[in-house]
């Protein structure tokens, strides 16, 4: 008989780390029992640092206690806000409150998304086609796009939480991030939560770890 997998989830503990809960299935946990013999069971999971200064990372090592770590979001939620840039064969949707600043957009299609111009993106500046295999790579959900009035904004993928160099982390695969509010037209198949700690929108990222200069020192 096969087993459905079930999608992991992720819960942001209060001014702590991260809890990817790899496995929602109760399980009886080695060597430990109650008074009566009887097992005790929960479901597996591992912390991950989110304040930026575990010297085990990516993993928590409590140093969220000790540097006074807070989970508090200050971004201006008067940003918060999806446009759409209309083109002849292609939409593009944005919304730069979201956006972690991993440059993949800006360094791949200039032509397209023009830094310091005003609309800074022109939906006609190179073909669809470019257009899709670029809003494919945006790791935040920032970015999504309309053919003929079809939204594409998510994938099928395997669910998976990738340690990026020096900065966020990367969700893929619908991973469902426990009792946070998501962005305006926000991906929830794919999203970035910040690691380094200084992000305004946590738990996501907002592309603060540049400025911070954070580094991963496990590398």
């Amino acid at each position: 008989m096969s087993v459905e997998r079930q999608t992991p989830k992720i819960a942001c503990l209060p001014n702590g780390p991260y809890y990817l809960l790899a496995d929602m299935t109760p399980t009886a946990v080695p060597n430990l029992c109650r008074a009566n013999g009887e097992a005790c069971v929960t479901v597996r999971g591992v912390a991950l640092c989110r304040c930026g200064g575990s010297k085990n990372k990516p993993f928590c090592d409590g140093t969220h206690g000790v540097n006074r770590f807070t989970d508090q979001r200050i971004a201006d939620d008067s940003q918060n806000h999806r446009f759409s840039y209309v083109g002849k064969r292609i939409t593009i949707h944005d919304n730069r409150s979201i956006c972690a600043h991993a440059g993949l957009c800006t360094d791949r299609l200039k032509s397209v998304f023009r830094m310091g111009q005003e609309p800074w993106i022109d939906a006609d500046g190179a073909s669809a086609e470019e257009i899709i295999e670029t809003v494919k790579k945006c790791p935040s959900g920032a970015l999504s796009y309309s053919v003929d009035n079809i939204e594409y904004r998510d994938r099928d993928r395997e669910p998976m939480v990738t340690v990026t160099d020096d900065g966020p982390y990367a969700i893929t695969g619908g991973i469902e991030l426990i009792g946070v509010t998501f962005g305006e037209g926000a991906s929830k198949e794919h999203y970035t939560l910040c690691r380094c700690g200084a992000s305004k929108n946590k738990p996501f990222c907002d592309g603060s770890h540049w400025n911070v200069g954070f580094r991963d020192a496990a590398r």
